[in-house]
């Protein structure tokens, strides 16, 4: 019998870091084990061979922020049966999402000598408004053993578990106390989707929200309880607008007291 073709792997980079990519180099043992069921066929961060489409799976790491890689991620997205967006960047438009609050324009002509050069989109935005998405993977960067999981799932037909739970749940499983409630420590653990582990308040420190918003965070009870802490508007719109900045929870809630 004909030896089974193996699944065809693609990564693709847009404007992102690379630091989602490395999570998968990251992956050291259980990369191998990727490597034997999967063919990596197009993933320049690895290796400079690349193999043409069609790919069975597509890892898209960085968001849309140029006329060139709007046209181009329709292009991914027709070569690829699943379309995987992985990190912050892909998935609500990265750190540099903080352009969309502002004028592209003013920042342009202050840090290029020749502006009119520069082709950027007024927005940074995540690969969902562009095309269809067919799994979301969260992260600043993502965590390396969710991304296997991911990548186990589809290849067994079946749904990926990945927590939908907040940072507060990881806090307690892992036995830490309360960073908020032990020491006025402004932590945004209640809101933010679990997956890092709770590295931050395992070291008594508050998250920074690197994974983006849970499922339904009731962001406006928090920051009633931020403010109760003394942290004023300003604060509150900084802690908002991080790597996850153009999430839509976040962004309202931002938005709320920039303009309240």
């Amino acid at each position: 019998m004909p030896a089974k073709k193996k699944p065809k792997l693609a990564v693709w980079k847009f404007a992102s870091c690379d630091g989602c990519q490395l999570s998968l180099l990251d992956c050291e043992d259980e990369l191998l084990a990727v490597a034997g069921a999967v063919h990596i066929a197009n993933f320049p961060e690895a290796s400079r061979a690349v193999e043409k489409g069609p790919y069975d799976v597509s890892l898209v790491e960085g968001s849309i922020t140029t006329p060139h890689d709007a046209e181009r991620i329709h292009k991914v997205r027709r070569q690829s049966k699943y379309l995987i967006t992985i990190g912050a960047c892909a998935t609500a438009g990265g750190i540099q999402a903080l352009r969309n609050f502002k004028d592209v324009r003013e920042f342009t002509s202050i840090v290029y000598a020749n502006p009119d050069y520069i082709e950027t989109l007024e927005r940074s935005t995540p690969i969902r408004h562009h095309v269809f998405v067919d799994f979301e993977l969260r992260g600043c960067p993502i965590n390396k053993y969710q991304l296997l999981e991911v990548i186990s799932a589809l290849l067994n037909n079946r749904k990926p578990v990945i927590p939908e739970h907040s940072v507060c749940v990881d806090c307690k499983l892992a036995g830490n106390p309360c960073v908020m409630v032990g020491h006025g420590t402004p932590c945004l653990g209640p809101v933010t989707q679990a997956g890092c582990g709770a590295i931050c308040p395992s070291f008594n420190r508050g998250c920074y929200g690197c994974f983006g918003p849970k499922e339904t965070p009731n962001l406006p009870s928090l920051s009633e309880q931020w403010q109760a802490m003394g942290v004023d508007k300003t604060n509150l719109v900084r802690a908002y607008r991080g790597f996850n900045a153009f999430a839509e929870p976040f962004r309202k809630e931002s938005e709320s007291h920039e303009n309240g």
